[in-house]
């Protein structure tokens, strides 16, 4: 928290907010007022730290973010001038659409966000992350063909107070052995 800028520098309030004698109330204030912003400045500084591009598949889903959005306005705007219930209503649901398709687009970045973090800390492990196996569906009057295995191998499962097995791509973690993992971070 002491290199906090409020979003990552990039905006002209950035370094003028008081960071530096409450960076944690500015980071909330930053989060709960400025969400795009904060998502958007968090994405540059990563790509300028990690010096990452984005990508043709990255620029075609914020562009058609950025396209519903102004569609929605548009409309909103028309519905307005116009007076219209059908144009209003239609109008509303595209803002639905929009602020849906925005929270999607904004999860999708924070995930990219964490990922690059954990590889930057190190907590992705060595592997890494790949596709899932295929997996076959059955019916249960259907006899499971013998290459899937499905429930606890035949010596019964794990053994007593041990954790499963970490996912593929992610180190283990130390579980305590009466309920939920400590968090890391």
């Amino acid at each position: 928290m002491s290199r906090y800028t409020c979003c990552a520098g990039y905006m002209p309030c950035s370094g003028k907010c008081g960071e530096s004698k409450c960076p944690e109330l500015c980071l909330c204030t930053e989060v709960f007022c400025c969400f795009g912003n904060s998502v958007a400045s968090t994405r540059f500084l990563l790509q300028d730290e990690f010096n990452i591009q984005t990508t043709q598949c990255d620029n075609c889903i914020i562009g058609f973010m950025f396209c519903l959005q102004q569609l929605a306005c548009i409309f909103s705007i028309v519905a307005c001038l116009v007076r219209n219930d059908e144009l209003s209503d239609a109008s509303e649901a595209l803002n639905c659409l929009a602020d849906m398709v925005y929270c999607t687009v904004c999860a999708c970045m924070q995930t990219q966000h964490k990922v690059e973090m954990d590889k930057r800390d190190g907590n992705l492990g060595s592997q890494p992350m790949t596709v899932p196996h295929a997996q076959q569906m059955s019916r249960f009057d259907q006899p499971l063909p013998p290459h899937v295995a499905y429930g606890p191998p035949a010596s019964g499962g794990y053994p007593p107070g041990s954790p499963p097995p970490p996912a593929q791509g992610y180190p283990p973690t130390a579980y305590p052995s009466h309920g939920y993992p400590t968090p890391s971070y």
